[in-house]
């Protein structure tokens, strides 16, 4: 098994088109039921790339805001699956709720997952295996940001690739008499039979706001198509096992309104699933009886989030004009088991091999806050403030291996932690600028001090001296602008971001769960860093948008996976180190269009190219090489009606490593088509209903998104998506 292969799965283990960027104007919240499609992002604003809003064409960063409407009309199963429709970004991961992003070829821990604001990112998995979207319900979200490109001066540590801010929706207060909305919908998709049951309720008074929502999914493993991929074929259409899941999101809300622009918001929301598993196809259907099998699934996992949240945009003092200070506390319990059985092959038994059934339950505790205010004064915004998290981790094992066919087996049993208790406290303070510099350049730079200990704590069976490891970071960013003519801005940003080694990467210490390695702990690891370089131009004008990047991510001390030479028993041993010298760095273009009639365009064009510069044998690729994507839609006058036809062709790839999986040296080039829709019925009394529509894999191609093709899970083959929802 090659290197990357055995570094994914310690990982696993413990660890298409362009519609609109947004619509104009102000979002829809989960009580506006009917979505129509997307349309150009003119008037669009973000506040996640600055923390102070800006137009999109106005922002000094490559970013994507997708706003309510854009979320629910797209059936999507969670935010990764819909944004890989965006330039830069691709999906790993397959089934309802296993889906996670990738920007820019960047995922997992390099990869910032945040809900409002705050941190999603679990410092108990691996670098290569971030946390679920899952965690945040689409129905209640108002809107999804994605900042393509480092942001640690803002986040701190992780923000290496990028940051995706799952921000929900604000509390609403009535303006006189008390007001009650809410909404019911029902969505159901073939293949996987899923239905999935959602509701919300929001009471507005004139100075309290109260909000529920729930949804409930069951969704059983889907098949892929009959055909070939590379040197693969599939003869009939084949489960892709342990992509099914029963998960739930709720959510509860209250708000008072201290004074206008003055706010207090508490909020509690929780998550849970139970079977679901990473997918997989059986390897009689694969063709490869001989090949090791692998089943990964998660028994159950429960997500506790609590916070409280003052807000403030009218303050009159010295040193504040808002202030935002936020506080939270979450628990997040999950438990997995793996079951490999690795043959021996040609010149032993027929079905020798060895089994290794290993079970892992982690209970990650977090507590946190962050303080941010800002202050106008001149020309220019200062932004400044402080935020801290620690994540406490509790963990057990059990380990059962097995050598099948010389003998009776004999079943050795190791229930020793793996990953020993032990704790991860991050400190960071950071302060920004926007100025205007003349009437037609402006410049946001801001820098950040961070400090972050992970030490081990005593753990039952664990007999290894106590330990503890630091690291410091300073990093810095500067984004300038510059108007060369009405809504026509160049744009150029460089930047420095890092990723600290978490509590897998310091601390593991046992066997690989496919039974041919074992993981030496690293205490000594150093953080991750990075330089990015953006140069880009936007421009806009009426009903048209256009926006073209290119980028260089540049990551030194990169974390790898590496033999030592030496062994432990009769194990070869690996140990995460600091060798690696990685570099992306691609294109991204966007082009949209509204036309008469009601009709829009869309297209995009993502170029990646990613280097290993230290060992330039050893590719380290980890998503597409190209990418390009288009739309067609339209819109009645009256609203009514939409529809969009979306297109999406991913580029062959060389430069990879697949490793020894059936698909062959290469991983080939696809394109898959969709269609959407949806309508605004009819109202009855003060109910509104309306419906929308999905057809996903229009001509049944049989494909891999590129970080699920070594480990072989295929898409889903053609399927449709309904869902009805009545509002009031």
């Amino acid at each position: 098994m090659s290197n990357k292969a055995f570094r994914t799965l310690v990982a696993l283990a413990f660890g298409a088109a362009i519609p609109g960027i947004a619509s104009p104007g102000t979002a829809q919240g989960p009580t506006s039921a009917i979505t129509d499609s997307g349309a150009t992002p003119l008037t669009s604003v973000t506040i996640t790339a600055t923390r102070s809003p800006r137009q999109v064409i106005l922002t000094p960063n490559p970013v994507i805001v997708v706003d309510s409407t854009r979320i629910r009309g797209s059936l999507a199963n969670g935010s990764a699956e819909l944004l890989r429709e965006y330039p830069g970004v691709d999906i790993t991961g397959s089934g309802a709720n296993q889906g996670r992003p990738i920007i820019r070829g960047q995922r997992g821990q390099r990869i910032l997952l945040l809900e409002d604001g705050v941190r999603l990112n679990n410092t108990r998995r691996q670098q290569d295996f971030g946390e679920l979207p899952g965690l945040v319900g689409l129905d209640g979200l108002d809107r999804i940001e994605v900042v393509r490109g480092p942001a640690s001066v803002l986040y701190g540590t992780d923000a290496i690739g990028g940051v995706i801010n799952l921000i929900n929706s604000d509390p609403a207060f009535s303006r006189g008499e008390p007001r009650l909305t809410g909404l019911l919908r029902y969505r159901y998709s073939s293949n996987d039979q899923q239905k999935r049951p959602s509701g919300a309720l929001n009471a507005q008074f004139p100075r309290f706001s109260l909000a529920a929502a729930g949804a409930f999914r069951n969704a059983r493993d889907y098949e892929a198509p009959a055909g070939s991929f590379g040197n693969l074929a599939l003869a009939n259409d084949t489960r892709v096992n342990g992509t099914g899941v029963k998960d739930d999101n709720m959510s509860l809300q209250g708000a008072v309104k201290i004074q206008d622009n003055q706010e207090l918001l508490a909020r509690f929301s929780r998550y849970s699933a139970t079977d679901a598993a990473f997918g997989f196809v059986a390897n009689t259907d694969l063709g490869t009886p001989n090949a090791p099998s692998i089943d990964i699934r998660y028994p159950d996992q429960k997500y506790v989030k609590t916070s409280v949240r003052y807000r403030s945009n009218s303050l009159a003092f010295p040193f504040a004009d808002r202030t935002y200070v936020v506080a939270y506390t979450s628990g997040n319990d999950r438990s997995l088991t793996l079951n490999v059985f690795v043959p021996f092959g040609p010149g032993t038994p027929p079905g020798a091999g060895v089994s290794v059934k290993t079970r892992n339950l982690t209970d990650v505790n977090t507590v946190g806050f962050r303080a941010e205010a800002a202050k106008s004064f001149w020309k220019q915004v200062l932004t400044y403030g402080a935020d801290f998290f620690r994540d406490r981790s509790n963990n057990s094992d059990s380990a059962v291996t097995t050598v099948i066919g010389f003998g009776p087996p004999r079943p050795q049993t190791n229930d020793t932690a793996t990953t020993p208790n032990a704790s991860f406290r991050s400190t960071g303070l950071f302060v920004q600028t926007e100025a205007a510099l003349t009437d037609r350049v402006s410049l946001v730079a801001g820098t950040r001090w961070q400090t972050v200990t992970a030490k081990t704590r005593a753990t039952p069976k664990v007999t290894t001296p106590l330990i503890e490891s630091s690291d410091n970071a300073v990093v810095a960013a500067g984004n300038a602008l510059f108007r060369v003519a009405e809504n026509v801005n160049l744009i150029a940003s460089v930047g420095r971001a890092f990723r600290s080694p978490n509590l897998i990467e310091r601390f593991f210490n046992g066997a690989a769960p496919e039974g041919n390695g074992y993981q030496l702990r690293n205490p000594d690891l150093k953080a991750e860093t990075s330089i990015d370089v953006d140069f880009g131009i936007k421009a806009g004008y009426q009903g048209v948008y256009g926006e073209a990047f290119f980028f260089r991510n540049s990551i030194s001390n990169g974390i790898r996976i590496a033999p030592t030479g030496t062994k432990v028993g009769q194990f070869a041993a690996f140990r995460n180190v600091n060798v690696e010298r990685l570099r992306d760095q691609g294109v991204e273009m966007l082009l949209q269009a509204a036309l008469p009639a009601g009709f829009t365009i869309g297209s995009s064009y993502t170029k990646i190219d990613s280097k290993n510069i230290s060992n330039p044998l050893n590719p380290v690729g980890d998503s597409y090489s190209s990418k390009v994507t288009g739309s067609l839609g339209w819109k009645d006058s009256g609203g009514r009606f939409w529809t969009e036809y979306l297109v999406r062709a991913n580029g062959r790839r060389k430069d990879v490593a697949l490793g020894k999986s059936p698909i062959g040296p290469v991983l080939p080039g696809f394109t898959v088509h969709s269609l959407r829709g949806g309508a605004k019925l009819f109202s009855t009394g003060a109910l509104e209903h309306g419906v929308n529509f999905s057809l996903n894999n229009l001509t049944n191609r049989l494909y891999a998104e590129f970080a699920n093709a070594s480990f072989f899970r295929p898409e889903p083959k053609r399927s449709a998506a309904i869902s009805w929802t009545t509002s009031f």
